[in-house]
């Protein structure tokens, strides 16, 4: 059973901010490192955690969710305008909990494993054709520098 503890997650690339808040007071605001913040996503009792829309959110979400949670998404711009000091990881992970806490909030679904390896795929895809195409354009000028012309078919 969920208790009334809600947690806001700030990822940065190398640390983790973790702001617990519960019964109206921030208990905790502390930095992690990710190895630390999976040891207390084990050992913490099952929570709500809400983490800001990012590049490694989606993964975060999985494995809170995996590990009993009750894992979010938020809008990044939600966050921004909650935010009511200068931008840092510690209040950042506090506008986080603030912006969990607002009234008729709507939250990102996010995408799971599947989704996110199809993504990566048609992304890779979307990638191939763009340097293949640049590819191709850039040895045509160069050959037709040489008055060597080719078919325009790839």
């Amino acid at each position: 059973m969920m208790n009334n503890t809600t947690v806001g997650v700030d990822l940065a690339k190398d640390v983790i901010q973790v702001c617990v808040y519960s019964n109206q007071k921030v208990r905790s605001n502390t930095e992690m490192t990710p190895s630390d913040f999976i040891e207390w996503l084990a050992k913490t009792k099952p929570v709500r955690i809400v983490f800001e829309a990012c590049g490694t959110s989606n993964f975060w979400k999985q494995k809170s969710a995996e590990l009993g949670h009750d894992a979010q998404l938020i809008s990044a711009k939600l966050v921004d305008t909650v935010r009511q000091n200068q931008k840092n990881d510690k209040n950042d992970a506090l506008a986080i909990v603030q912006a969990a806490l607002l009234p008729d909030i709507k939250f990102i679904a996010g995408k799971d494993r599947t989704q996110q390896q199809m993504q990566s795929i048609m992304r890779l895809r979307e990638l191939s054709v763009k340097q293949k195409t640049a590819l191709h354009n850039q040895l045509t000028a160069l050959l037709l520098e040489f008055n060597i012309r080719t078919s325009n078919k790839m």
